[in-house]
């Protein structure tokens, strides 16, 4: 015991807090001046080969200068980022985060909560800012939620709570409870998230029924209700239908209020992803069509996407708070709530959810609410919509531009047809043309395919766009779309199915 007491004790905080607090400051400046010229450079740069090989070292078996990682950031990490800050970004629906917002994710990281348990600050910030979020959607004050990593999440946990609603005993027995197959319904443009819950959960990705859309991509309520109708009169056992509030591929919102009457009629949960769209009812002319949120059993949404919010912020709220609490309580000793002292707290979060470890996400958004305000982001999303309005426009004015899909909130769906060309044809045209927009920091829409069409799509949940980066965007599909056609006019350059 002698040789213990006497070995020197370490730790991790560094031996010298001022050369560390200098190192903080240098950070926040270069970060500051970075956000203040962030539009200059391009969007995306490719990672080079020789930083990806840097990446594939060893573990480190000593110290290195802080002042040295630092430096290694900023040459190999920081030039190379996947661009959503960039005010020309529209590529997959990704947020762009805020200045409070990094500082709140320094702060947060600092005092490092464990933010599940415990009478502590961070719990009373996570409820506050569920509140804020039911008030938001103006759902039922005395629902519950969670905060979670993001949509996929949130869309697991939601299907997790419908399936032990609707199906008695389920929690313990799980899809053995039901008198059959359980089956879940969405509609073919539903994202990929809800697949693999479905997956996770266990009734399988067979069993989501992927419903047709319409012309106007939204879910065909007289299809969705024939599969019902044939599933219960073949033995399979409904139990939950996922409805859309902005799909992945053009933004279209189903019709809530239809899919609302049928999970009535039929006792069936009503769940809504609306990872995105969800927040457009902070916008007057969206409040009515979005108005069924207030009433579905739960709806998911992204605090990451349309509130800028920096990553990782989810959100599911449920309406009804009994139902949502008893399908993940568990009794376990290690976490007896006590009347006085550090387990005195609230209810600890994890009789909501999955996780007994969270970091304390709710402080960003809390922070970012109080810096701006609900009224600021109402307006943001109502400006990033018109300016999809505004890019639909500026597409239908160019001869060699086609809108693919007609603009119905922040997505805009299009494709450089010159004519002449098939589909076939047009498809490898636009991904080459897509390809070298993005390697040329000219803009970074992403793409999708629309009935088999390949579509260069915009989706913009961007605080730092601005209309005439939109402009730069179109400009800059026809100038590439052109010298396209020009290199392969004079065989510079080929497309192998243009060869015959």
């Amino acid at each position: 015991m002698g040789e213990l007491n006497n070995k020197v004790e370490i730790g991790l905080d560094p031996a010298n807090l001022e050369d560390f607090r200098a190192l903080g400051h240098r950070m926040v400046d270069d970060m500051v001046d970075y956000l203040k010229n962030i539009g200059e450079g391009p969007v995306w740069t490719p990672v080079p080969e020789k930083v990806k090989a840097s990446f594939k070292t060893g573990i480190p078996q000593g110290p290195t200068p802080v002042d040295d990682i630092y430096n290694e950031f900023k040459q190999n990490i920081l030039p190379y980022h996947g661009g959503n800050i960039h005010p020309k970004y529209s590529a997959w629906v990704q947020g762009t985060g805020t200045a409070m917002g990094a500082f709140a994710d320094l702060l947060a990281g600092t005092i490092n909560s464990n933010a599940t348990m415990a009478d502590q600050s961070s719990l009373y910030v996570d409820q506050q800012v569920i509140n804020w979020c039911k008030e938001m959607l103006n759902f039922p004050a005395n629902g519950s939620g969670i905060l979670v990593s993001g949509g996929s999440v949130a869309n697991i946990t939601a299907l997790i709570v419908a399936r032990n609603t609707i199906i008695a005993n389920s929690k313990k027995a799980g899809v053995y409870a039901a008198e059959g197959k359980l089956t879940a319904y969405c509609s073919s443009e539903t994202h990929n998230c809800v697949n693999k819950a479905a997956e996770v959960i266990g009734i399988g990705g067979e069993q989501l029924r992927k419903i047709p859309v319409n012309a106007n991509y939204e879910i065909d309520v007289q299809a969705l209700q024939q599969q019902i109708d044939w599933d219960k009169a073949n033995g399979f056992v409904p139990f939950c239908i996922v409805g859309n509030a902005g799909t992945v591929n053009t933004g279209a919102i189903d019709p809530l209020d239809e899919l609302l009457k049928i999970a009535r009629k039929e006792k069936l949960w009503l769940h809504v992803d609306g990872a995105f769209g969800a927040l457009a009812k902070l916008v007057p002319a969206y409040q009515e069509r979005l108005k069924a949120l207030e009433q579905v059993d739960s709806v998911a949404f992204d605090l990451h996407k349309w509130m800028y919010v920096q990553y990782e912020v989810g959100c599911v709220l449920f309406k009804d708070a009994d139902a949502h609490r008893s399908a993940f309580a568990n009794a376990v000793n290690y976490l007896t709530a006590h009347e006085r002292g550090l387990a005195a707290g609230p209810e600890t979060v994890s009789n909501y959810g999955m996780e007994l470890s969270r970091g304390f996400k709710a402080l960003k958004v809390w922070m970012s609410l109080k810096e701006h305000g609900i009224e600021k982001y109402a307006a943001m999303i109502g400006q990033n919509i018109d300016q999809a309005f505004y890019l639909g426009e500026q597409i239908t004015q160019q001869r060699q531009l086609e809108l693919l899909t007609p603009v119905t909130m922040n997505v805009v769906c299009y494709r450089y047809n010159p004519g002449g060309l098939d589909d076939e044809q047009l498809n490898a045209l636009n991904k080459e043309l897509l390809m070298r927009m993005q390697e040329a920091g000219v803009a970074a829409p992403s793409s999708t395919l629309l009935q088999g069409k390949y579509a260069i799509r915009a989706a913009i949940t961007n605080h730092r766009t601005r209309r005439h980066h939109l402009d730069e965007m179109v400009a800059g599909t026809v100038a590439i779309g052109d010298k396209l056609m020009k290199e392969l006019e004079a065989k510079l350059f080929k497309f192998d199915f243009l060869v015959h």
